[in-house]
């Protein structure tokens, strides 16, 4: 104890500085000059307190925090969630890496990692799963993350998802509701195409919650666009999803209270 180098910044203000680099994608040149201490000082102090936002789960309720997927599944026991997966661009792999064209998106055809977010029916952030490379289909991330296996052995759940997620919902004894399959491609009659209308635009309004979960989640610069390392992406996610269901949490106290 006591030993290695010391802090120039008290813990406050490497908190601090974290919170503006994701709120607002400063670099660390430019902390580094507000706060007067060097470039790596910034770096070393954003390294250290990211993770620690990152392990502190998303707040549910006052007291009542979820950092993993199955705490999510046993808090909305009985309710509905929205699940739904986004792409965050980052920088291109180097030149020669063999895993390079793993981060090309099939959807937006640029470099990107992507997340499922899963949010209550109201849009309140619960959960930002660690990330994997955009080509991974939503579906494989759900099933890579054990979702499959806690929605059929866990509490009865009904989780809303996009299109990407259809087949969940008979691997889970229908707790997954996905838009209804189109069963006419060519020549549908007036009838039909009116009824999978109505059935689209029903599923599409009860689930639009969760597009409004993660506009909140872009909102903070860091995740419009992240410039820095790979490898820190999970760790950025988790901790914006973190203070931002923080935030949310926080909002609703006064109204309950009225």
């Amino acid at each position: 104890m006591g030993t290695g180098a010391k802090h120039r910044l008290v813990f406050v203000d490497r908190l601090l500085a974290t919170l503006v680099h994701l709120r607002h994608a400063i670099t660390h040149d430019v902390l580094a000059c507000w706060f007067g201490v060097d470039r790596s000082t910034i770096t070393r102090a954003i390294g250290e307190v990211r993770p620690l936002l990152a392990e502190r789960g998303c707040t549910a309720s006052p007291g009542v925090r979820l950092r993993t997927l199955a705490e999510v599944v046993d808090h909305l026991g009985g309710k509905t969630g929205i699940i739904d997966g986004t792409e965050i661009r980052v920088r291109r792999p180097a030149v020669g890496r063999k895993d390079r064209d793993t981060f090309i998106s099939g959807k937006s055809r640029q470099n990107a990692v992507k997340t499922m977010v899963v949010t209550d029916a109201d849009g309140r952030v619960l959960f930002c799963s660690p990330t994997r490379p955009g080509s991974c289909a939503d579906i494989t991330h759900a099933r890579q993350l054990g979702l499959v296996k806690l929605l059929a052995d866990g509490p009865t759940v009904e989780v809303l998802a996009d299109a990407g997620y259809q087949g969940l919902g008979a691997q889970t004894g229908g707790r997954v509701v996905t838009p209804p399959h189109r069963k006419f491609k060519k020549n549908a009659p007036d009838w039909y195409e009116e009824m999978y209308e109505r059935q689209r635009k029903a599923h599409s309004s009860r689930r639009i919650r969760v597009e409004h979960g993660i506009a909140h989640l872009k909102n903070w610069r860091a995740l419009a666009r992240h410039l820095g390392r790979r490898e820190h992406i999970s760790h950025t996610v988790q901790a914006v999803a973190v203070l931002l269901s923080h935030q949310q949490t926080a909002d609703l106290i006064p109204a309950r209270q009225v």
